[in-house]
């Protein structure tokens, strides 16, 4: 085959990939718009009152998704402040202070942790996070299932993604940045929180985003250790409490099809969508803004 056949059959087969893959998205996109907004626009719910209602109690119509909103959002930021610590302080250590022993060792075991299914994350929450939790807390945490072991369970989860990712961040900035601190006069300690850490910022933000995104998103475990309470607002982190992904695996299996609930699930699908999107978009945002910095 000559060369330029050659060359017009292999444009011809990832031009067809990237429609594939196109078409794919924007047939994803109308169909959970389409399922979800016909809860507003055709079942004659508001949007205000799906958005701000306390109350998720289907059978009674009631279909306020503020609980579940609060829940998602609660658990995914207590996660990422409790993962981002530890995080950001191993790729330090891997980067800066023992970067044979991190990159041979600690690297290939911290990453271990992806290889572990979501349900022995959640049992290991079922039996020790929440018995923790009674042990500490007494009566106060009930049966131990709420919003902190949530959290908690989904920090061990996602700190392989940051972790990693934040090693990567560091490891790119150059040498020379560093060299230059140090002939200044600068400490290893000063070097890495005055320069290390400020050039790598743009994307040691971009592994927070995407770790909150995987803990956004997360369903089993939350679901066996966050209690599976749908129908009123959490008080506290101590409470029984439900997220979006929670509710749409138990709700889906017993709604009928067409019905109102039905589509009221598919809004809480359209909307973890959104919120989906709007973390793409930001990963975006800062990784143009680091671009433009780093320029």
């Amino acid at each position: 085959m000559p060369k330029r056949s050659l060359e017009n059959v292999g444009l011809g087969l990832t031009g067809a990939c990237v429609a594939l893959v196109a078409l794919v998205v924007v047939t994803l996109i109308v169909m959970v718009a389409e399922q979800g907004l016909t809860t507003f626009f055709v079942d004659g719910v508001g949007f205000g009152s799906f958005i701000t209602g306390q109350n998720w109690i289907p059978t009674d119509g009631r279909f306020g998704a503020l609980p579940l909103i609060v829940g998602s959002f609660s658990v995914t930021i207590l996660s990422t402040l409790l993962a981002l610590p530890v995080a950001l302080g191993s790729a330090v250590f891997v980067v800066e202070v023992q970067p044979v022993f991190g990159r041979r060792v600690f690297q290939p075991l911290i990453e271990l942790l992806v290889g572990i299914p979501s349900v022995v994350y959640g049992l290991i929450g079922l039996t020790v996070v929440n018995a923790a939790m009674r042990a500490v807390f007494g009566d106060a945490a009930g049966t131990g299932a709420g919003i902190l072991s949530g959290a908690i369970v989904l920090a061990v989860m996602i700190l392989p993604t940051v972790t990693t990712l934040s090693i990567d961040a560091l490891a790119a900035v150059p040498n020379e940045y560093r060299e230059g601190s140090y002939a200044l006069g600068c400490t290893r300690w000063q070097t890495v929180c005055h320069v290390v850490l400020k050039s790598a910022l743009p994307s040691l933000m971009t592994a927070v985003i995407l770790g909150m995104t995987r803990a956004f998103g997360e369903t089993l475990a939350v679901q066996m250790v966050i209690g599976g309470v749908e129908k009123a607002m959490p008080g506290g982190l101590l409470d029984p409490a439900a997220t979006l992904t929670t509710a749409l695996t138990s709700g889906l299996a017993n709604a009928t099809t067409g019905s109102v609930e039905y589509h009221a699930l598919w809004s809480l699908g359209l909307l973890l969508m959104g919120m989906s999107l709007l973390f793409i978009v930001i990963i975006h945002v800062i990784g143009k803004r680091g671009a433009k910095r780093n320029g």
